[in-house]
């Protein structure tokens, strides 16, 4: 099984900056894809980021021009800057992939990191 392990959430003030990385292991064939999403209280997960295993990234409307997706090998990151009271939060790390060979294709969650944005 592929687990994911993220790091990185906190409190910040807004207008400040936090990166949160989410590492990839166990049995891994292959990751198409591996992403952020994020939950705030009362609504529903939303896709943040999305990272393809060849680079491409795509991102919510909300986030563009401020979060930055990027990969290290089976490493995902998210820098998140000039950020809002409204980007608080628990965010999750995906990955799609396939554990083996034989597996069939799969969505793998993080636990999820709180981040909040306050004064």
């Amino acid at each position: 099984q592929v687990q994911l392990v993220e790091s990185g959430g906190g409190l910040v003030q807004p207008g400040g900056s936090l990166r949160l990385s989410c590492a990839a292991s166990g049995s891994i064939f292959i990751i198409y894809n591996m992403g952020w999403y994020r939950q705030a209280p009362g609504k529903q997960r939303e896709l943040v980021a999305i990272i393809s295993n060849s680079g491409t990234a795509n991102y919510a409307d909300s986030v563009k021009g401020r979060f930055t997706i990027s990969k290290d090998k089976a490493t995902v990151y998210l820098q998140m800057n000039s950020l809002k009271p409204e980007d608080t939060a628990a965010y999750y790390c995906n990955a799609d992939a396939r554990p083996t060979t034989l597996a069939k294709r799969n969505d793998y969650w993080g636990q999820g990191t709180q981040v909040t944005v306050s004064s």
